[in-house]
């Protein structure tokens, strides 16, 4: 399948899926399951509406919740742990352009999303290419996250820094 038809698939499936009810959680993990091409757990929670360009890269582990208004953009890959909430209009973003001015339309660059176990993202945080966020972690609402997030730290601000170290 070439990028455009993966492109046009995720896109479709989205639509697809965002017509489904809240409460239609059987139809909307099998729905997820045909976008990431991996059956999904029992225990994911979604509610629609949600966008990827791929989905094809997105694994997710038990006990997941994601929130109305979520992006997915998977070129580069997203593995998201057991445990973990994602809050509204949160986005993964894995991919990017080029720097230079001659390359950014011919280009694109990508870089895996890794969201470990317990981890809490906040409303409206964006998390870019390359970064892990480490299990227990929390990402406030708004951050943007350009850096690795060390387990059991809380992170906000653009671009997202350090703030507390989180106790047991």
């Amino acid at each position: 399948m070439s990028f455009v038809e993966r492109v046009q698939r995720a896109i479709r499936l989205t639509e697809d899926l965002n017509l489904l009810r809240y409460a239609e959680q059987d139809a909307i993990r099998a729905a997820w399951s045909e976008l990431t091409g991996r059956t999904v757990d029992e225990s994911f929670h979604l509610i629609p509406p949600v966008y990827s360009d791929h989905g094809i890269n997105i694994t997710v582990g038990r006990n997941v919740f994601v929130n109305q208004g979520c992006r997915f953009n998977d070129i580069g890959g997203i593995d998201i742990g057991d445990d973990v909430m994602i809050g509204p209009s949160v986005s993964l973003i894995t991919s990017g352009h080029p720097i230079g001015p001659d390359e950014r339309r011919t280009g694109i660059t990508s870089a895996p999303i890794v969201i470990g176990r317990g981890v809490w993202i906040g409303a409206s945080a964006m998390i870019l290419q390359g970064v892990s966020v480490g299990d227990d972690a929390i990402v406030a609402a708004g951050a943007v996250v350009t850096r690795d997030v060390p387990a059991r730290t809380m992170v906000a601000g653009v671009p997202a820094s350090e703030i507390k170290t989180l106790d047991q």
